[in-house]
């Protein structure tokens, strides 16, 4: 056991609300007094969101500015433009709806034309903004796609089990991408818990000690191991120790992808309420029907038993 002080985090308990790391592996923090806009980053928040977010932004965005600029060339007025056959009010603010999307993406059918000062003004500026937009929009796809980023799965809980003549702390995570080959990988596990000392309740960080820290390759699942010795810093909590420290176990996990060709993080945590006692995790793995292949089964990664510790 190691007390570890380089977590990031301080150790006065009154100024933390829930968790440190969400299940995500984001830290739960939120930063104030500084402006909304020195802090917001356009391009990291449109890089991580998640996909459906990211192409709903895109759409609304498009369909936004169409609309702004559809709405402006309709004040302006018809003469301004040739070619529309529009009859009533609202066909002509269609067509110049989509004679804006046109001009964004520098289409450009040719049927309506803009011929005043005005709408060829309005026009140009639509057009470059539409390049320029694109370059951005071309820019974040390639950045999503091209970001390293580690296709790791973890259980849902983390289970107390039997194990040798005591018992274990054990997780367990898998790879879930075909072809993302992950090597050197290592393992950090950290337990949060609230201490008195000195008759006051502070936060320690402590190092816990596992079965294994690294292997060579990850080809199927892992399943985090450590022992609750006399020296592990949970040696004999109980489910109410555990909630009476407000335990939080913290994962950190680093390899290299053989795609990428870059070393890759990600993290997540177990909060004393996501901890079980006396279950078992279930084999997830099994030979294929011909016996040439071990099939991994992805889907049974949080299953797990009941199981009863040794007398």
């Amino acid at each position: 056991m190691k007390d570890n002080n380089d977590t990031g985090f301080g150790g006065n308990p009154d100024n933390y609300g829930g968790r440190f790391v969400n299940r995500d592996g984001t830290f739960n923090v939120r930063k104030e007094g500084v402006p909304f806009y020195q802090r917001f980053s356009l391009y990291h928040t449109m890089l991580n969101m998640p996909s459906w977010k990211f192409f709903g932004a895109l759409f609304t965005f498009y369909l936004t500015v169409n609309l702004i600029f559809g709405s402006v060339y309709y004040f302006v007025g018809r003469h301004e433009f040739v070619g529309v056959l529009a009859a009533t009010p609202w066909q002509f603010f269609k067509e110049m709806f989509f004679f804006s999307t046109e001009t964004y993406t520098t289409v450009g059918y040719g049927r309506v034309n803009p011929i005043g000062d005005t709408a060829n003004s309005i026009a140009s500026v639509e057009s470059m903004l539409g390049f320029l937009s694109f370059a951005i929009a071309t820019g974040l796809l390639y950045g999503r796609f091209s970001k390293p980023k580690a296709f790791l799965l973890f259980s849902k809980e983390a289970l107390i089990s039997p194990y040798r003549d005591g018992s274990a702390l054990m997780f367990r995570f898998a790879t879930y991408k075909d072809h993302h080959t992950m090597t050197n990988v290592e393992i950090k596990v950290n337990a949060a818990m609230l201490v008195e000392e000195n008759g006051k309740t502070t936060y320690k960080f402590y190092d816990l000690d596992l079965e294994r820290n690294h292997v060579e390759s990850l080809p199927m699942n892992w399943t985090v191991v450590h022992s609750l010795t006399a020296d592990s810093p949970i040696y004999d909590f109980t489910r109410e120790d555990m909630k009476k420290a407000d335990l939080e176990i913290y994962v950190s996990v680093r390899a290299f992808d053989d795609v990428y060709s870059n070393v890759v993080q990600q993290r997540t945590s177990y909060t004393y309420d996501e901890i079980l006692f006396g279950r078992k995790f279930v084999q997830m793995y099994r030979e294929s029907d011909d016996g040439k292949t071990t099939i991994v089964e992805l889907q049974r990664l949080d299953e797990h038993k009941e199981v009863m510790f040794p007398v």
